[in-house]
């Protein structure tokens, strides 16, 4: 009994692709069979209804605005500082990353400054370093894993003054209640006995 075999396909000598068919569920379901009578539609610079009105939802009670005349407007620069001022061309998010860091380390310190004379704490800590006794250090919230943030995966960067920018896991089965995100700059009240992960006792927000 002599078996049919099955032609090869490879690179070199590809099967012949089948043409669709009317019964192809690629054919049933195109646009083309959809919407067989539409028009094209046309050019946005060729419309004839701009600025027209096709849908309004209740009343418009709102004022008429009209300017006064008279009066003429003039510029300035927000920042006047020769060295904050753009002196060639700059694209947008082409930022090297030392910039980008210097940056996030900026605003650790500026919002932790904030944390302290608000919550009256005393100085930061650095997060690597053991301590039996409970401390407070500062840092943003990070995750330890590509996934979302949960309660296993949370690791706080410690600030440039303090920890160097280290980051320490954290530990906050003894909190009652919190809510975190990445990227949050929060002061933590805890123990680091072993150097490695930090309990959290308290947590002050911004």
């Amino acid at each position: 009994q002599n078996s049919q075999k099955r032609p090869n396909s490879t690179p070199e000598t590809p099967r012949p692709k089948r043409s669709l068919s009317s019964r192809s569920p690629y054919a049933l379901f195109s646009p083309n069979s959809f919407s067989p009578s539409v028009t094209p539609s046309q050019k946005y610079s060729a419309r004839s209804s701009r600025g027209e009105v096709v849908a309004s939802f209740g009343s418009i009670q709102g004022p008429s605005w009209s300017g006064h005349g008279g009066r003429g407007c003039t510029l300035g620069l927000f920042d006047s500082s020769p060295e904050n001022n753009l002196t060639k061309a700059y694209k947008f998010m082409f930022q090297k990353a030392l910039d980008v860091r210097e940056a996030f380390l900026w605003r650790i310190e500026e919002l932790g400054d904030a944390l302290k004379s608000h919550h009256h704490l005393e100085d930061f800590t650095s997060v690597s370093l053991p301590a039996q006794e409970p401390v407070t250090v500062l840092g943003q919230i990070g995750c330890d894993a590509n996934g979302k943030l949960n309660a296993k995966s949370v690791v706080l960067e410690g600030d440039r003054e303090h920890s160097s920018g280290g980051q320490i896991p954290l530990d906050l089965s003894e909190l009652r209640e919190y809510s975190l995100f990445p990227g949050q700059v929060v002061a933590l009240e805890g123990t680091n006995s072993s150097g490695r992960r930090m309990v959290v006792s308290k947590l002050y927000e911004v």
